[in-house]
């Protein structure tokens, strides 16, 4: 199957309380299936267009995770087009989280950079750490979700 996206194709997530932000698959295989992406406010009230994401940066990401495809695969996330300058090296695979709620304690997570399913290492650390994003495999509506209330 030839999938609709690839590293740097730009798209519209719909938020739960209406409006759509924007999300930049920065990771993915050939397969597809787990992706890593970007994602960006502000709300816009309606489908965003290539043009509302140019000049948006890595560092301007409202929330970065792994996520599945099938939303961009069946056409609920509008895929809007390519970044024009898309440059791998510029859009990083993050470190994660990994906490246990029990224990509280917490472990860096670290990604192949070519495949965002694949776990390289992981090393305990001190405390949680609130600037590694959280670690795990999101779903359409768990995107949809949390995006909708860091927009909000």
């Amino acid at each position: 199957m030839v999938l609709p996206y690839r590293e740097g194709t730009w798209f519209a997530v719909p938020l739960k309380r209406g409006g759509y932000g924007l999300g930049l698959v920065a990771r993915s295989t050939a397969e597809g299936k787990v992706l890593l992406g970007y994602f960006f406010g502000p709300r816009h009230p309606r489908v965003p267009t290539l043009a509302d994401a140019r000049g948006l940066e890595p560092h301007d990401a409202t929330l970065i995770v792994q996520f599945g495809d099938l939303a961009l695969i069946n056409g609920e996330w509008p895929i809007l087009g390519e970044a024009s300058s898309w440059d791998r090296r510029s859009w990083k695979s993050p470190d994660f989280i990994r906490t246990d709620p029990l224990s509280g304690r917490a472990w860096r997570v670290r990604y192949d950079d070519r495949d965002p399913n694949v776990v390289v290492s992981e090393e305990p650390i001190a405390a949680a750490d609130p600037a590694l994003s959280r670690n795990g495999l999101f779903g359409a509506g768990a995107v949809e979700s949390v995006l909708d209330r860091k927009l909000a």
